[in-house]
Formats: structure tokens, C-alpha cells, sequence
């Protein structure tokens, strides 16, 4: 038999403070010197992928546009670079999460590491078209390790979402 990783509770509205604090730590963690290490994930593009999962209607191509821009400035690269690879990032995980959602963990995994694949590679190309040199084979190992934190990364940012497990017969929800 083979298991689905997958819950049976009833997960609670997702509250907006927590997206935006979700997002604002994935940038601070792209922010950080050991963010250009190889085999170092996009925690915004991770992130972004799974609230455009989740919450597509919360988290689209505005915030992606936004957390681009961001990261555009902090990186010091072609503006525009991480903005149109994270609305188009944005924009495929929205029209996939209603498939996406049906699948075990594992194979959410495994169809999320296209998107982010090609939002890195489209990133690289950006860079590639301004003169820069191609940094080598080691730049897409960070979309494989982002699918493998795929699994911890949503019990982690569904945590707050969850239901007591134990009912209270006196309080209505």
C-alpha cells in the first residue's frame, strides 16, 4: 500500500497576516548571503507557488509582480528579471492548483518542479540576454531541493490552519 501523505482534517479559513508574513520570511530568507549558494531554493518562488496553490485568489501575479520588484532592487539584477518569472510562476500555479490539489504530497512534488524549473530558467535567460555569464549546471539544483521542501513546506504553512483535533460541543465552530 502506498501512502498519500495526505489529511482528513477540516483546515480553517487561512488568515491574510498570516500570507503576508509567510512571504515577507521567504524574502528575508532570499535576502541572505548564502542565497546565492548552489543548491540554495527560492523561498519566494516556493513560497509564491504554494499560496498560488492554496489561495489563488489571495496570492496572484500583483504580489508576484511586487515580491519581483523586490527582489529585482535587493539583487541588484535586470529589473524585470524575477517579475516576469514570478507572475508567470504565479499564473501556472493558479491554473494548475485545482489539479494539483487532487495528488498526494509526493506528487504535488513532483509537478510543482516544472514551475519552478522553468522560473529559473527563465531568470537565467533574462540574464543571458544582457551578457552575463552562464553561472554553470549547479544554478538548477535549487528547483529540485524547493520540490523536495515542497512536503515540510506545507505541513508548515498549513500549521495555523489546522482544526483542534478535539471538539468543544459548547462552542459552535
Amino acid at each position: 500500500m502506498q501512502p498519500t501523505f495526505s489529511s482528513s482534517r477540516i483546515l480553517l479559513p487561512v488568515r491574510p497576516w498570516f500570507i503576508f508574513l509567510s512571504l515577507i520570511v521567504a524574502l528575508l530568507l532570499n535576502l541572505l548571503p548564502t542565497a546565492h549558494w548552489p543548491g540554495m531554493p527560492d523561498w519566494v518562488a516556493l513560497v509564491l507557488c504554494f499560496w498560488g496553490v492554496r489561495e489563488f485568489r489571495r496570492v496572484g501575479m500583483g504580489w508576484a509582480f511586487i515580491l519581483g520588484l523586490l527582489m529585482d532592487v535587493a539583487d541588484g539584477s535586470v529589473l524585470g528579471q524575477h517579475c516576469f518569472a514570478y507572475v508567470l510562476l504565479a499564473f501556472l500555479s493558479a491554473s494548475q492548483s485545482r489539479r494539483l490539489l487532487w495528488f498526494p504530497l509526493l506528487q504535488q512534488a513532483l509537478q510543482v518542479l516544472p514551475l519552478l524549473l522553468l522560473t529559473q530558467l527563465i531568470q537565467l535567460l533574462m540574464r543571458l540576454a544582457v551578457g552575463a555569464e552562464f553561472p554553470g549546471w549547479s544554478y538548477f539544483i535549487g528547483p529540485f531541493v524547493a520540490s523536495l521542501l515542497w512536503i515540510p513546506a506545507t505541513f508548515i504553512l498549513l500549521l495555523p490552519q489546522y482544526q483542534p483535533v478535539e471538539q468543544n460541543p459548547d462552542r459552535p465552530i
